[in-house]
């Protein structure tokens, strides 16, 4: 089989290219990101591309299997204005838009997508756990939710236009583990806390590891659809050690947040906070059925991982 990683030299996008030469020697590997991927391997070809670049159809010829994770998750510059924001759908939205239509180019009949949870957005009304049945509604102004849910449309577009293309959506739970994104590390190993409206939230996340199990049993399963993808056995927010209490609520943080977006990247984009309002708790039963996925590390195991405490 020849696969197409995109998003190759991001966090997951490293993991998944050393996991999948290390596991499929009988695999040939193509690894695409904007910028340089890391390391060479005999049975590793890089390219440093756009999405949008118009030879992708070219680089897709003989490919059987795309794995699409790569995605701006933070704004990719700062400022004012609105600016920041097309930009970041242009890439996110445009970018998948033109793979997709390379890989009808070029005859790739066959896609894993690294969605997320998001997606379904955390509300009020939301069930005490969401299947996959669930509609899609991202929390306003969460830029990377919204997105998801557009590349998700575009998904359904094509997929209705072409019966021979198979997409299996994986909607992953915020991942956290030693080399994940660093802001969703931070928010499980900052000193300070929010004053919740429950305290008790119950919080789910994912560790990279199992992420990546998860994008291995999509590739040997072959099966269409939508899965969710997150650790057991939530825990409460308020178990999670903080030295410090902010006497700040997750809405007026994301007033400040807001405010100070232009100036500090760090932080993410606006939105995301709101999140913390109400539990987004899904269920995994699906892929533990048809893609045969178990999670190793629940909740505590997998945020003991990043604080470095003992998982026993």
């Amino acid at each position: 089989m020849r696969i197409l990683v995109t998003g190759a030299a991001g966090h997951m996008g490293r993991l998944l290219v050393a996991e999948l030469l290390h596991r499929f020697p009988e695999h040939e590997l193509l690894a695409l990101d904007r910028v340089a991927v890391h390391p060479t391997h005999p049975r590793l070809r890089c390219w440093q591309r756009d999405l949008r670049d118009p030879d992708l159809p070219v680089l897709l010829a003989g490919v059987d299997l795309v794995i699409h994770l790569a995605f701006v998750v933070l704004s990719p510059h700062l400022g004012w204005g609105k600016a920041w924001r097309e930009r970041m759908a242009a890439s996110n939205r445009e970018g998948t838009r033109a793979l997709l239509e390379a890989m009808r180019t070029a005859g790739v009949h066959r896609l894993i997508y690294s969605s997320s949870v998001a997606v379904y957005g955390a509300w009020p009304d939301n069930p005490a756990i969401i299947d996959e049945q669930q509609r899609l509604r991202p929390n306003p102004g969460f830029a990377y939710a919204e997105d998801k849910v557009a590349v998700e449309g575009l998904l359904d577009e094509h997929a209705a236009s072409d019966p021979r293309l198979r997409i299996t959506r994986l909607r992953l739970h915020a991942i956290v583990g030693p080399q994940a994104q660093p802001l969703v590390n931070n928010i499980a190993t900052s000193p300070f806390g929010l004053r919740l409206p429950d305290p008790g939230l119950p919080l789910q996340c994912i560790h990279e590891q199992d992420a990546i199990g998860a994008v291995l049993a999509a590739l040997t399963q072959d099966r269409p659809g939508a899965y969710n993808i997150a650790a057991p056995d939530p825990i409460p927010w308020s178990s999670i050690p903080r030295r410090w209490s902010l006497p700040l609520s997750p809405r007026q943080m994301h007033e400040i947040h807001r405010r100070l977006r232009p100036l500090v990247r760090a932080m993410g984009d606006p939105g995301w906070l709101l999140g913390l309002e109400h539990p987004l708790v899904v269920d995994c039963r699906k892929a533990e059925a048809e893609l045969g996925w178990r999670a190793r590390y629940d909740v505590a195991q997998a945020i003991a991982s990043v604080r470095g405490e003992s998982l026993g």
